[in-house]
């Protein structure tokens, strides 16, 4: 069983679109999303650095692009059949939701570039951060950061916790970090998925009680607890709610093995699950697509799978 994962804020590195960009086809499609979400994908995606690409507002709608422009050529001619479902890490739920049908492909460009709009917003309020946690005792570390007023906002599995809150108290724990811990601060532009997200949650919604919706067409995965959800309507409203609440990855990668997955392959901009599962999912085949010459290897995983 195959399952297509979808990455989160951070997968973005400057010019990584270039490669697809290099054939008129995808230079097309993206001209489409551009125009849905309101950006110059093309620009961000090929010549912006990397503080611009940064940018909350501008790096979602970019990365769910990239694994939409994806998404079209890997599952084409009938080999959506062939996977044995769909997940998303963080904005990468919202992709997910494009490749199991529940949102059009320009109801998720609409949808990812209100998130990332709002988000930015509710992270312009108060100077917050995120810090990955690698290591140590997991319950020490969720009993430190209560003492330090900090939230886990990604079990990623593996060992590997992503940490957020306001700044100063984010510097206390990487200087007084649990016991076998090592604390990474991170380049993002506010503490996601935590209670400084909850303006962000309120605009979301609204613009959700505006998109067309549908039940998925394969097994789709939520970030909430690793749980199938089947029907679209309640997808979307956990893509509202997840924005100021936990991504349980962790969860999502023992519901993939529970369900016999033979096979992880990651869309663009890939690298950073395929990471994970080499760690949560030992021993099973990934295949990263990066640019479009790794799909020949993903496809065929799909059809060696069928």
């Amino acid at each position: 069983m195959i399952v297509v994962v979808c990455p989160g804020q951070g997968s973005q590195t400057p010019g990584f679109l270039a490669p697809w960009l290099a054939e008129p086809a995808y230079a097309e499609r993206l001209g489409a999303l551009s125009d849905a979400a309101g950006i110059d994908l093309a620009s961000h995606g090929t010549v912006s650095d990397a503080d611009t690409i940064r940018d909350t507002a501008i790096a979602q709608p970019l990365i769910v692009a990239a694994g939409i422009l994806t998404l079209e050529r890997l599952l084409a001619d009938g080999r959506s059949e062939g996977i044995g479902g769909i997940a998303g890490h963080s904005v990468g739920e919202i992709t997910a939701a494009a490749g199991a049908g529940v949102l059009s492909e320009t109801a998720a460009m609409r949808f990812v570039a209100a998130r990332g709009r709002a988000m930015a917003d509710a992270a312009a309020l108060e100077p917050t951060g995120m810090s990955a946690v690698l290591g140590g005792d997991e319950t020490a570390l969720v009993a430190r950061l209560d003492e330090l007023g900090l939230e886990p906002a990604n079990f990623n599995g593996g060992g590997q916790i992503v940490v957020a809150g306001a700044l100063d108290a984010l510097e206390r724990l990487k200087d007084e970090s649990p016991a076998g811990a090592r604390v990474i601060p991170l380049q993002v532009a506010g503490a996601f998925h935590t209670r400084y997200m909850r303006p962000a949650v309120e605009r979301l919604a609204a613009v959700a009680g505006d998109s067309d919706v549908s039940d998925p067409g394969v097994t789709l995965w939520t970030n909430r607890d690793g749980s199938v959800v089947a029907s679209g309507a309640a997808f979307v409203d956990l893509l509202v709610g997840q924005v100021s609440s936990p991504v349980r990855w962790d969860r999502c990668m023992e519901a993939f093995a529970a369900a016999g997955v033979t096979g992880i392959i990651e869309v663009a901009p890939a690298g950073a699950l395929v990471g994970l599962a080499k760690r949560g999912l030992k021993g099973v085949p990934t295949v990263a697509v990066k640019t479009p010459d790794d799909l020949p290897a993903a496809i065929d995983l799909i059809e060696q799978a069928a």
